[in-house]
């Protein structure tokens, strides 16, 4: 009996998952700096093949972009939690670096990705997108997004999900735009004991992808 849709996706090797999903050969896996032109490539990792080099450098794009968010939130920041969550085995990544495609080239920015269930239903879970302050703005965001997407319609999977921030207005605005909705599994309100309602401090948006 073949496996389910998602075992299936994540039981590949890396090499094979590329071939399938995301061949090296797409004009998408390059990018240019509309203000600098200066240009970047986009290879895809998982979290076995990720250096510890590239690890450190997307590690300190999180603690450097997202760490005070996480502070301040019901989740908290711990950088030995989230070094564990990086290395999940079914974690994918796509990294971003400059110029002509060296392996030591530093990484400017990425995003990490699962093919995973939610609430039974088969998805793309957006996990981390992080930019170097330079690159934030120009549409690389969008780019990398686009990328995974694309990459869960080849899987096919229902649907991209992620989670965000409440105080984060500019994130929410830009996946917004990218035509993000609040999911219906998204944590509500909730009343406490004493009357007080207690409101959530992040969202769950999600986004129908068409096979």
């Amino acid at each position: 009996m073949p496996l389910p849709r998602v075992e299936a996706a994540n039981a590949l090797p890396l090499l094979t998952f590329t071939s399938q999903f995301l061949p090296t050969s797409l004009p998408s896996l390059q990018f240019e700096h509309a203000q600098t032109l200066a240009s970047y490539h986009i290879t895809l990792e998982s979290s076995s093949t990720l250096t510890s080099t590239d690890f450190t450098a997307c590690f300190g794009l999180i603690a450097t972009t997202s760490a005070s968010a996480y502070s301040g939130s019901s989740i908290g920041w711990s950088p030995a939690k989230k070094r564990k969550e990086m290395r999940l085995p079914d974690l994918r990544y796509l990294i971003v670096k400059s110029g002509a495609s060296t392996a030591a080239d530093k990484v400017e920015a990425f995003l990490s990705f699962m093919i995973t269930y939610e609430d039974g239903h088969e998805v793309v879970y957006c996990y981390e997108i992080h930019l170097s302050g330079d690159l934030q703005g120009c549409g690389l965001g969008r780019h990398l997004m686009g990328i995974m997407e694309e990459l869960g319609r080849k899987v096919g999977v229902e649907k991209a999900m992620l989670t965000v921030f409440l105080e984060n207005e500019g994130a929410l605005r830009f996946y917004e735009r990218l035509g993000y909705v609040e999911d219906e599994y998204s944590p509500r309100p909730r009343k406490l004991r004493n009357g007080v309602v207690k409101k959530p401090d992040y969202i769950i948006l999600s986004k129908q992808l068409e096979r």
